[in-house]
């Protein structure tokens, strides 16, 4: 299976995504300042790389991807509100995101803050009315229980507040990792271990699958550290070096640049030698994976 496939794959799964995420917001009975505001950041592009690897975990146990969708919109309106957030001048104080001005240069900041807000509690409805051919009552329930651990004190959210805490100060490696295992990899990690969880996987492939969605998570992290320092400001959409200007510790600065391209090559390795473990069809995946190592944005 070559890329060509992953491509093909992609571009129809983004489609639907795209469709279901307009359409679950369209429906709501909300003021339009506040879901053309969630609509313009779910819609500012980007990788979708998070839906895809849910896509591709239930294509890895012979399951139709297309079931997975209300669960990867519920995914990436969390990671978008994420992103609405942290661009705030209270945060990361951005600019530009995804190559388009952030959502609170276009709405202001308080349509934004409610706009992030509005985003990750719909996401729980979402995926806690999936249908019932997708998900039985007890595997929206793990879902649930699942999701919120990602993105809540001890995911993701901890590791926003390790990172603020953590700048204009000389992490360890250590540290950087905590910050990037919870800010980054704990809600990647949730798109696999969602799929699995819908599959009803085997617990060995559950804990094979989450060891490799812990790898690619971290290998995700180091190569943006790398691209902030040599990408191209049109091709990545947002200004290189932000992280040298808000006095963030990285890899390659902890590492230097050869070394974390090694990191990032040994990330890559490992993830793909627990992928082999599963005993389950995951070419896409590992697709997946080398397009997390080569990513140019």
């Amino acid at each position: 299976m070559g890329t060509g496939f992953l491509d093909a794959f992609a571009q129809e799964y983004k489609q639907l995504l795209d469709s279901e995420l307009r359409l679950l917001v369209e429906r709501l009975d909300a003021p339009s300042i506040i879901k053309e505001s969630m609509i313009y950041s779910l819609e500012a592009g980007g990788k979708r790389i998070r839906p895809l690897l849910l896509f591709a975990t239930l294509d890895a146990f012979g399951i139709d991807p297309k079931n997975g969708l209300p669960a990867a919109a519920a995914i990436e309106m969390i990671h978008t509100y994420s992103l609405i957030h942290d661009d705030l001048p209270s945060m990361d104080n951005d600019d530009l995101r995804r190559g388009k001005p952030t959502n609170h240069k276009v709405f202001g900041d308080a349509v934004a803050i409610l706009a992030g807000d509005a985003l990750l509690t719909y996401s729980f409805e979402v995926i806690s009315t999936l249908p019932n051919e997708f998900a039985s009552a007890d595997t929206k329930l793990k879902l649930v229980i699942e999701m919120a651990r990602a993105a809540g004190t001890e995911g993701m959210v901890g590791g926003q507040v390790a990172d603020m805490e953590g700048e204009g100060k000389k992490l360890s490696l250590e540290e950087l990792d905590y910050i990037h295992i919870h800010k980054t990899g704990k809600l990647l990690k949730f798109c696999v271990v969602a799929g699995a969880i819908m599959a009803e996987a085997s617990q060995s492939q559950l804990d094979h699958l989450s060891a490799f969605a812990h790898h690619l998570g971290l290998a995700f992290q180091i190569q943006d550290d790398i691209l902030d320092l040599t990408g191209n400001q049109q091709v990545i959409g947002k200004p290189v070096g932000s992280d040298t200007a808000n006095d963030k510790s990285t890899y390659p600065q902890l590492l230097s640049l050869e070394g974390a391209r090694a990191a990032l090559s040994n990330q890559i390795n490992q993830a793909k030698e627990f992928l082999k473990k599963t005993g389950l069809n995951t070419n896409l995946l590992r697709e997946i994976t080398d397009l997390v190592a080569s990513r140019d944005h």
